[in-house]
């Protein structure tokens, strides 16, 4: 399979790796334990759970878009300008 049919580069995987494994430091974040109907945990609305994750989150998330929409960079040989230049391809 030729490297120009794929959407993705290399770039744009490692991109979209690291955009996911932030969106699961923030669901992370937002975890911890939960009050019960007899015993009331003030943590559950803690800055880091409230605040700080979901940052961390939506972070992640437009991480992901970028690493989406990044058009990968093609490497362009001397001959395929010559089609561009000249509308025909030139014999070697």
């Amino acid at each position: 399979m030729d490297k120009r049919n794929l959407a993705f580069d290399r770039v744009n995987y490692i991109l979209l790796a690291a955009g996911m494994a932030i969106v699961v430091l923030g669901f992370i974040l937002m975890s911890g334990p939960g009050s019960t109907d007899t015993v009331y945990n003030p943590d559950v609305f803690s800055v880091r759970r409230i605040k700080v994750a979901p940052v961390v989150c939506l972070f992640g998330f437009v991480s992901m878009v970028y690493a989406i929409l990044r058009k990968p960079k093609n490497d362009v040989h001397i001959e395929d300008t010559d089609i561009k230049k000249n509308g025909t391809q030139t014999e070697e």
